[in-house]
């Protein structure tokens, strides 16, 4: 599928933030927001887990989620077109602890701006074409798996020794067969996770382009 052509001022603005797990994604995400209240959407990536429902709990658990094919990016790239034309959507909410969907669904409004977060977001050229501009995340590996350590067992119910064996059997191979490769597609690259002075660039840049 080719690249979309440039971004026009008559549509929402899309903005890609990939990056390896852990490397500060949601917290920039966020930052935009607060910075352009009432302008930014955020949708998440991870959120479009396949509902697995047909495998056991036991099963689910040794699921690589760091492969692409673990992703129901077709949905999100109808759902992002969705939010190119005005309609609102209801985004998955997925439940980390049993690897499976909830119930419930979030609903995503149109906004001039539309960010979609997710480590593999770059990776998938269906998913990359609806996107006006790119930004990969990159931060030391060491920093990632600490911070993916302390969310893993504070939200989703995981322990230590889960964790660690996760990031050597999916994580960091996945990471350097996907999402690292990716860092190529991107307009601009973020250092260090969270970067201050970067945020401030994106929240201009944005800025210029909506107005």
């Amino acid at each position: 599928m080719p690249e979309r052509s440039p971004w026009k001022p008559n549509r929402p603005l899309f903005i890609g933030l990939a990056g390896g797990s852990g490397s500060g994604k949601t917290t920039i995400a966020e930052e935009v927001v607060d910075r352009l209240d009432g302008k930014v959407a955020v949708v998440h990536h991870d959120a479009y887990y396949r509902h697995l429902d047909q495998l056991s709990f036991e099963e689910r658990t040794r699921v690589n989620y760091d492969h692409p094919a673990s992703l129901e990016t077709e949905l999100l790239v109808e759902h992002l077109e969705r939010l190119r034309e005005s309609f609102a959507i209801d985004q998955p909410v997925y439940d980390f602890s049993q690897h499976l969907r909830s119930d419930a669904t979030i609903r995503i409004g149109p906004a001039p701006v539309v960010i979609v977060e997710g480590i593999l977001v770059l990776s998938e050229p269906e998913l990359r074409s609806e996107l006006d501009l790119k930004i990969f995340v990159d931060t030391d590996p060491d920093l990632r798996l600490a911070r993916r350590l302390e969310r893993d067992i504070t939200e989703r119910g995981r322990t230590v020794e889960s964790v660690i064996n996760q990031y050597f059997a999916t994580v960091r191979p996945m990471h350097i067969e996907f999402v690292e490769p990716s860092r190529r597609y991107a307009d601009l690259i973020i250092p260090e996770g969270f970067n201050p002075a970067a945020v401030a660039t994106v929240v201009e840049l944005i800025r210029s382009r909506l107005s």
